[in-house]
């Protein structure tokens, strides 16, 4: 025996010493012991810090290039310049046959742009539907919600159509007495589902400057009305369970972007500085020898002054010393060797944070090759896809329904017992954006083989790169149309599949009998 004694559990098995299962539960462990974070519902950890959060947000985006190239890049890929809207009735579900439900979807789909490409879609008649859904969704990202009212405006001079939407910016809401309860949250009144049934606005901004010490009341806004119709649409990403107020996307990189913007800084106005000097002067004199000489250091610079050693580096130029004086390079270490792989370093786990490939981030290219910036675009378009999908569900599919529950009642739109049908008439997809091409040939090539292979559609295809599949064809065939009207063979690869309306083919030129053995471009 040696002497040793082992500890066992009552399993016989030998004790561990550690004070948890999971080493993640420590309390001891160096690296954990420290780290006690509470344990609080969304709200709150929210509530309170929402508002500074969205006031540096907004700060780094306008001063943070990078911040800002951020957030612009992601509202141009996820909604560009709007959604297209494309009108599914439900039409099993509503008992009618498909082609009732695309001549239907055809006709309101033409009455829908007559609202959403007006600025009469704005209370303040300054936004489209493309417009505002931009707004909404840089206000989503930047403050981490945004806030719309569903108004009737039926007098308005010139309008066809009494919905419109006012844009709230999301720090007038709240309480004038600030206060938190169980069934108030910042803001917004909850039942006992959390179900918001109302919405407290203050009437002016808290930071316009212009408003300042005028009404600052709050108007209570009930969700909907009594029927149903919406009257506040409120976008936010709802991450945890009793969330009632969003946080903006640049919240958990916020830190890393100011301290990475004070090193760029500091490291710049470093390089300047050391730029501004050339050389220095030594001399064999020391302190005490120049005091004894002149009374003080600044006398002996005027000496040398009169003495006409004022020395000025300048080109081809000969430079003349005081007598024992030593001329020595000035050598900085600005810029930083490590600068540019530190940055980069950083830039890298900010683009983690905010879902972006570091290439989309910096707009940089330089180093990777095809398949990287494919496999990097690809990740990110799956991003931009779930963010679009996000937006159209939350945003403008509410704003939809508003409008054609107005164009129902005014008969622009027949759709019976509308009410009790409400999600089979307002089914509809949204188009955004296409998300463009890297090796065009390459890609058209697979998409044609995916829909030879019926892995995909026309409509999908279309839909990828922000077209309408019907509007594609339609203007196909009148092409085709017009250039058989001059005499002109087909100017397309191929006729349409199952032929278009009015359209015909073209038959194919007659070929030589000696031509007969050489393959097709297509049998090679």
């Amino acid at each position: 025996m040696n002497g040793r004694v082992q500890l066992l559990d009552h399993r016989g098995m030998p004790l561990q010493m550690q004070d948890t299962a999971h080493f993640a539960a420590s309390r001891v462990a160096r690296e954990l012991r420290e780290w006690l974070p509470p344990l609080a519902s969304a709200d709150a950890e929210m509530l309170g810090e929402n508002c500074t959060i969205a006031a540096r947000s907004y700060d780094l985006e306008r001063n943070n290039g990078i911040a800002g190239g951020a957030i612009r890049t992601q509202v141009d890929n996820i909604v560009g310049t709007g959604l297209r809207l494309a009108s599914k009735p439900d039409w099993r579900a509503l008992g009618k046959t498909q082609e009732w439900a695309a001549e239907w979807a055809r006709i309101t789909e033409a009455k829908w742009r007559t609202f959403a490409d007006s600025t009469d879609f704005d209370a303040a008649r300054q936004l489209n539907f493309g417009g505002m859904t931009v707004l909404q969704l840089r206000a989503a990202f930047l403050s981490g919600e945004g806030l719309a009212l569903a108004m009737w405006l039926p007098d308005r001079p010139g309008a066809k159509w009494a919905t419109a939407l006012q844009a709230i910016d999301p720090a007038r809401l709240g309480t004038q007495t600030g206060i938190i309860t169980e069934k108030m949250r910042d803001g917004i009144e909850i039942n006992e589902y959390g179900e918001p049934v109302a919405y407290h606005i203050r009437k002016s901004h808290p930071g316009d400057i212009y408003g300042f010490g005028g009404d600052i009341t709050f108007e209570r806004v009930e969700a909907r009305t009594a029927w149903g119709r919406r009257r506040v649409i409120h976008l936010y990403e709802k991450l945890r369970a009793g969330q009632t107020r969003g946080k903006a996307i640049l919240a958990s990189v916020m830190g890393a972007f100011k301290m990475l913007d004070h090193y760029q800084r500091s490291e710049l106005q470093a390089t300047v500085a050391n730029a501004l000097v050339a050389a220095f002067i030594e001399t064999p004199m020391g302190g005490d020898d120049i005091a004894s000489l002149f009374g003080d250091s600044k006398k002996y610079m005027k000496e040398r002054d009169a003495a006409g050693f004022d020395v000025k580096l300048e080109g081809a130029s000969v430079i003349p010393l005081f007598p024992g004086d030593k001329l020595s390079a000035f050598n900085p270490g600005r810029p930083n060797t490590a600068y540019s792989a530190f940055v980069e370093a950083v830039l890298r786990y900010i683009s983690a944070g905010l879902n972006m490939p570091y290439e989309l981030l910096m707009k940089d290219f330089s180093k990777t090759n095809y398949s990287s910036a494919r496999a990097a675009l690809l990740e990110a378009w799956r991003y931009f896809m779930a963010r679009r999908d996000w937006i159209a569900t939350y945003w403008a599919d509410p704003c939809y329904e508003l409008w054609m529950e107005e164009a129902v009642s005014k008969g622009e739109i027949d759709a019976p017992d509308f009410y009790e049908n409400r999600a089979a008439y307002t089914r509809c997809r949204w188009i955004g954006p296409g998300r463009g091409l890297l090796d065009p040939l390459k890609e058209a090539q697979a998409s044609d083989t995916r829909m030879k292979m019926g892995m995909s559609t026309l409509e999908q295809e279309c839909a990828e790169q922000g077209d309408d599949w019907e509007e594609v064809l339609q203007q196909r065939a009148r092409e085709r149309d017009f250039a058989l009207s001059l005499g002109m063979q087909d100017i397309h690869a191929g006729p349409v599949q199952g032929g278009a309306p009015g359209t015909s083919s073209p038959p194919a030129p007659a070929q030589d009998d000696e031509d007969t053995d050489n393959p097709t471009e297509e049998e090679r």
